[in-house]
């Protein structure tokens, strides 16, 4: 045979395997082996109108067996409440609060409570007993936590934006799952943007330049969208710069064109008649409809209603074209999660077979989340060597305080497999050796006379996450026509709707009282914020704080307490010693003293802060070259010893300043990390990587990236306040 005869018999088979391929598929869109885009395109393509206007609220057609993919809340546990219409309510592995997994320092653990949620979630929808489809978890959160008055600061994992960004990329890496062609869950960020003060959510506009928002609010969410690859994401409630962002053009404009991120793009629940009512920035819902869709909203939580959508059709205030381009991510993502392709196809199609056990009640499951919490635990402070608590000796502990027998739960926790509170873990780690006294409150003083008549005092203290509300009625907390929630009874209490007043901590009045009694006092602080905690931090031996809603929150608490682990989260977030210290809440310039970037004054703990049982020194910081290439990298080595007696975590932080440049700059920048364990006596080498890339200003005045030439200082150290070690580099021409 010829060559030339070989070629067209090729070319003859090929078209003939095309042939039959597309005789087996009905429509285009049902082939597995065509490009994503062009079977979206087709699903559009084939639906009616009506059809398309339904896509906002439910994607599934029925005429086209194209089923719809169920959501849940997806923080830090997928939520699987039964719901207001009745349903099963569905436990669920519940991790720490995601302030707390902010605190872990480590990316790879998130990833895998993440790879757990979406597991979780999957099981619930291929499971036959429960069938509940739960493919899209809205999560990670990525706003900032800018200030700690902020209701909803134990929704975010920093105030920092590149650590705040690597630990949501982590959660949307292990939601997604590491298939090439199909996701485990889908990711839903929220809220897109600078929305981090709550009482006046609805009705406030936060103001701020572009270098601003490009170098610090939106990097969170711009790092889990390029680096993890998620497509969705949900708008935040306020304004930027007097646009709402449930109509803001840079939802389009940078968000959908340049990070791609378009698939599922919601709005917040009630964000859109806020627009109208509370905003007063259009006239009309129907003409936030248009302005919504516009800028790429494809899924409304109440607003945008079917009849709203035909109606601004029918105006001409949206073609047929809008709709389309719109909706065509909704099937992205179903194609993307695997629901219209063979079930062979997918390594995730099998999750919920008959015969297999139910994930949240297996060791496996249960395993990351005591790790989480675990290593979620920040050691404030140990000034006497009172922890870890020496056995011998050891007759008798008192477990006191109002959140010593609780494991509390917020607005994004659903029920739980099992909890286990500090007290029930501090009684399973003492065993029959040791009496356990307890008191919650110092009524007829009974927290006192369990304090004296103990060797040790633990007084667990902390806020409610909710402010004291009952979940199952938590409705009622909402305040009709606003976007708000109504006032919490305690000033130093914050939630969803609603920032503090005050960050004192009204029971440290317990904690005085218990030191008095005695003075081997620990303070175990469960809080979704910081607190001035001044008159602790300067008498109470011992302070170590954890977060809300992890179930196997005790266990961690007394795995520390008793040595059988070392404690080695670190502070994300500034903690001042009072409210003269910060700005006030609605300012969004951080350059006038927030966060650690540009603060000032002397804080109660730093950012990055934490303590251990051992101790560590750092010595021979190297870089793998003194000249960064403006489009490349180097390394920063540094060699980290253990000089203590106990195995123990250590955080490494690499900040960099800018000596001579030509704009402002922070003070300080963190931008890279690695949290290591040693062993007694161990020395590791610890190597992190500086891109040119990541020491970019943003040039507004051209609009783009500018990597400044001339000298960067490298500082090395475990925390924002302690840098040791410096070195210079230079960035090229």
């Amino acid at each position: 045979m010829t060559v030339k005869k070989a070629r067209v018999a090729v070319v003859i088979l090929l078209a003939t395997a095309t042939t039959l391929i597309g005789q087996q598929y009905e429509f285009p869109f049902q082939n597995p082996n065509l490009p994503l885009e062009q079977r979206a395109d087709n699903i559009v393509s084939l639906m009616t109108l009506e059809e398309k206007i339904a896509a906002f609220a439910n994607p599934a057609v029925k005429r086209l067996n194209i089923p719809g993919f169920g959501s849940a809340e997806g923080i830090h546990q997928a939520v699987l409440r039964g719901g207001a219409g009745g349903g099963m309510s569905i436990p669920s592995t519940s991790f720490s609060q995601v302030y707390g997994m902010g605190e872990t320092w480590n990316p790879e653990l998130i990833r895998r409570a993440g790879a757990v949620m979406a597991y979780e979630a999957r099981y619930a929808t291929q499971n036959e007993k429960y069938k509940r489809p739960t493919l899209v978890l809205w999560g990670p959160t990525s706003d900032l936590a800018r200030d700690p008055r902020w209701g909803r600061n134990d929704e975010s994992y920093s105030e920092d934006p590149f650590l705040a960004g690597t630990m949501a990329t982590a959660l949307a890496k292990g939601i997604q799952g590491d298939d090439p062609k199909y996701w485990q869950a889908a990711a839903l960020l929220k809220h897109f943007f600078a929305n981090s003060n709550e009482t006046t959510r609805g009705s406030s506009s936060s103001d701020f330049d572009a270098r601003l928002m490009r170098e610090y609010y939106s990097v969170p969410f711009r790092m889990v969208f390029l680096g993890a690859g998620a497509k969705s994401y949900m708008a935040s409630y306020n304004a930027w710069n007097g646009i709402p962002m449930t109509v803001h053009p840079v939802l389009r404009d940078v968000v959908g064109k340049e990070w791609g991120a378009n698939w599922i793009v919601s709005s917040d629940a009630g964000a859109m008649p806020n627009v109208v009512t509370l905003m007063k920035y259009l006239k009309t819902d129907d003409e936030v409809t248009a302005a919504a869709i516009k800028v790429g909203l494809n899924q409304f939580l109440r607003g945008g209603t079917a009849d709203s959508i035909k109606q601004v059709l029918a105006d001409k205030q949206l073609t047929e074209t809008d709709i389309d381009t719109a909706i065509k991510g909704k099937y992205k993502t179903i194609l993307k999660l695997g629901l219209l392709d063979p079930p062979d196809m997918s390594p995730y199609s099998k999750i919920g077979a008959a015969g297999e056990p139910e994930p949240w009640n297996t060791e496996k499951d249960k395993a990351v989340a005591r790790e989480v919490a675990r290593e979620s635990m920040v050691l404030l402070k140990n000034a006497t060597g009172l922890l870890p608590l020496d056995r011998k000796g050891l007759k008798s502990i008192a477990v006191v305080g109002p959140r010593a027998a609780e494991v509390l739960s917020d607005l994004y926790t659903g029920p739980m497999p099992y909890t286990v509170s500090v007290l029930q873990g501090i009684r399973d780690k003492a065993g029959a050796g040791i009496t356990v006294n307890t008191a919650a409150g110092n009524d007829d003083a009974a927290a006192v006379n369990a304090a004296r008549s103990s060797d040790v005092a633990v007084v667990v203290v902390g806020n409610h996450p909710i402010c004291g509300a009952d979940l199952q009625g938590v409705g009622q907390i909402f305040v009709r026509g606003e976007s708000n929630t109504k006032p919490c009874d305690v000033p130093g209490e914050g939630r969803e709707g609603r920032d503090r007043l005050s960050i004192d901590l009204p029971s440290e009045d317990l904690v005085k009282q218990v030191y008095a009694a005695n003075r081997k006092t620990i303070v175990v602080l469960v809080s979704s914020f910081p607190y001035a905690l001044n008159w602790s931090q300067a008498n109470v031996p011992a302070i170590l704080h954890i977060t809300h809603a992890a179930q196997e929150q005790g266990t961690a608490i007394a795995d520390a307490l008793f040595g059988d682990y070392n404690p080695g989260g670190r502070t994300v977030q500034t903690w001042p010693k009072s409210l003269d210290q910060l700005p006030p809440i609605e300012d969004y310039d951080l350059r006038h003293g927030r966060t650690y970037l540009y603060f000032k004054g002397e804080p109660l703990y730093p950012f990055g802060y934490g303590l251990t049982y051992t101790t560590f020194s750092y010595s021979s910081l190297r870089l793998s070259s003194p000249n960064i290439p403006r489009n490349g990298a180097i390394d920063v080595s540094v060699q980290v010893k253990n000089t203590g007696k106990r195995a123990g975590d250590e955080v490494i932080q690499l900040y960099v300043r800018y000596p001579k440049s030509a704009v402002e700059r922070p003070l300080k920048e963190l931008k890279g990390f690695q949290r290591v364990t040693l062993a007694a006596g161990e020395t590791k080498t610890v190597r992190i990587p500086l891109d040119a890339a990541s020491l970019a200003w943003w040039n507004a005045a051209h609009n783009g990236w500018e990597v400044e030439s001339g000298p960067v200082e490298i500082l090395i150290g475990s925390s924002s306040a302690d840098t040791p070690l410096h070195a210079l580099a230079s960035v090229g021409r």
